[in-house]
């Protein structure tokens, strides 16, 4: 027995582990305390330590069936090679979000790490630290480095406290951190470590780190707060399907005037500008993968109130997010099930199970992009072979046709508009892309939020407020007295002529006045 499986004899009986059941379920014993689940891509990855119960794989993980009790703490360090967008550590990280468990890395730590643009903000006040720790004259010859830090330690004492720091902003089980001597030392780079590629005396680093963490409160980055009252407005006026139409942007400055707030619109290239503002309201498409999500960031760290808030972003453009968190806690939704394109061989009773036609979706689609209805098992095929081309899981789900959705708008935990979303003409969709010489999206009628049904409005709100405190738009069907979620947008459409048609500048006035409210307990220190 290495050295290392000897210390994680002594690490697995003193942590409290976590033991899914061959049916899936947590075990009983581990329902009774908090514990701890850690994810590996490979059983063979866990090799170097002591087995033990609380290791799984990816694909255990991800197809678990969560327990029905909430309220149980649970802590999941994900070791997967690679957290690349829609791999397998991406979505571990995405659902054990939306199970309520506690996640090293989460999405947002993923997702900053893999640009510059996006982790480069944080890492100014830390130069400071790593200059201060690195003047003596022991690295004043060297022109860089690399330093592993696991849990945020390491061994060289003199830059313990700057590891500490960057494992608060970063939280990582293994991350690798470039040093850069260049008038004066500088962070070069961060990203996320694997755990397959550590050398021996690695693991004995990473085992002792990893017993220390499981002791210890996690903890939230502490954010810094500023206070004013002009908004920044991102749209791009050369966007096809924007969120809001220039008439509707024209709206919120007038508003915005009424109110005492300078309304701003910017665009991609002022990104430089945020810090002149105190609060940002995006309205343009947003994305993981593009400048919407950079803004967002940026914005939360300068201390700007922001909608949408980078978690929204986070939470609303995954579908298998929403699907695993409306699954959770029973909420209405269409039969789904989640293909694994490492299981071909469910694909053939699929079919049986939902019936055709079905719907298939890859996950962060928007606008009805990405999604294909498909009417047989041929076409489930071929449609599942292109999808599995963007994604490693894809959603299957029961075709539920009806002339409109609904769509419920709500703001800070409360509906403020009511809108039925008809189909495109001589289309199954809302949005119908490849429409020639027609309208690509069909008509919409708004109503007073009590006009709409109770169940309806109830269950929009229920849902919103498990994604957070936002502006969200809940798209729903409603079938007889069947009513289920489609899916939650992070930046619904605000079109004038339309989500208006009812409310007109009051809308744009509960928007503006949900800003003023929080600008004004921050003022005063206060959370809202």
């Amino acid at each position: 027995m290495s050295a290392v499986q000897s210390h994680w004899r002594q690490v697995s009986e003193q942590t409290v582990a976590a033991t899914i059941t061959s049916n899936g379920y947590f075990s009983a014993a581990a329902q009774r305390s908090s514990h701890v689940v850690i994810i590996v891509e490979r059983k063979e990855d866990w090799a170097s330590y002591f087995p033990c119960e609380h290791v799984v794989t990816a694909q255990e993980y991800l197809e678990h069936t969560r327990d029905s009790d909430t309220g149980k703490r649970v802590q999941v360090i994900n070791l997967c090679r690679s957290y690349k967008y829609l791999g397998h550590g991406y979505y571990c990280s995405l659902l054990a979000e939306a199970r309520g468990h506690k996640v090293i890395p989460s999405v947002r730590t993923i997702s900053e790490l893999t640009k510059k643009a996006l982790y480069g903000l944080a890492l100014d006040d830390l130069d400071k630290t790593l200059e201060k720790a690195l003047k003596h004259q022991l690295y004043r010859s060297t022109e860089g480095f690399t330093l592993t830090l696991y849990f945020g330690r390491t061994d060289i004492e003199l830059l313990q406290e700057l590891a500490r720091q960057l494992f608060e902003t970063f939280p990582s089980p293994i991350l690798l951190v470039e040093f850069r001597h260049h008038n004066g030392w500088h962070i070069g780079g961060v990203k996320c470590g694997v755990l397959h590629k550590l050398r021996d005396d690695q693991e004995d680093q990473f085992a002792h780190a990893l017993d220390n963490f499981s002791r210890k409160i996690w903890r939230q980055p502490r954010l810094r707060r500023l206070a004013r009252y002009d908004l920044a407005i991102l749209h791009d006026p050369h966007e096809q399907l924007p969120p809001s139409n220039p008439r509707a942007l024209e709206n919120f400055v007038r508003v915005g005037k009424g109110l005492g707030i300078d309304v701003d619109l910017i665009e991609r290239k002022d990104y430089a500008r945020l810090a002149e503002y105190d609060a940002l309201l995006i309205r343009e498409t947003t994305s993981l993968d593009n400048h919407t999500y950079r803004f967002a960031k940026k914005a939360e760290s300068e201390g700007l109130v922001v909608m949408d808030d980078p978690a929204s972003i986070l939470r609303c453009t995954n579908k298998v997010y929403l699907t695993d968190l409306l699954n959770s806690h029973q909420l209405g939704m269409p039969a789904t099930e989640i293909l694994y394109k490492e299981r071909p061989h469910d694909f053939e009773r699929i079919g049986e199970r939902l019936g055709f036609p079905l719907v298939l979706k890859i996950p962060d689609g928007c606008f009805s992009r990405g999604v294909i209805k498909v009417e047989s098992q041929a076409a489930l095929l071929k449609a599942t072979a292109e999808l599995f081309e963007h994604s490693v899981l894809l959603l299957a789900q029961e075709f539920l046709y009806t002339d409109y959705d609904w769509r419920i708008g709500v703001l800070n935990r409360k509906p403020i508009f009511a809108c039925q979303y008809f189909m495109s003409k001589g289309h199954w969709q809302i949005y119908n892309h490849k429409a020639i010489g027609q309208a690509i999206n069909g008509e919409c009628r708004t109503l007073a939020v009590h006009e709409a049904p109770k169940a309806v409005v109830e269950l929009a709100v229920k849902t919103a407020n498990l994604i957070g405190d936002g502006l969200y738009g809940v798209d729903l069907k409603q079938s007889g007295d069947r009513v289920v979620v489609i899916e939650v947008n992070d930046n619904p459409n605000l079109d004038a002529g339309i989500e208006d048609a009812y409310l007109q500048d009051d809308l744009y006035g509960l928007v503006l006045e949900e800003f003023v409210r929080r600008l004004e307990l921050k003022r005063r220190g206060q959370v809202w």
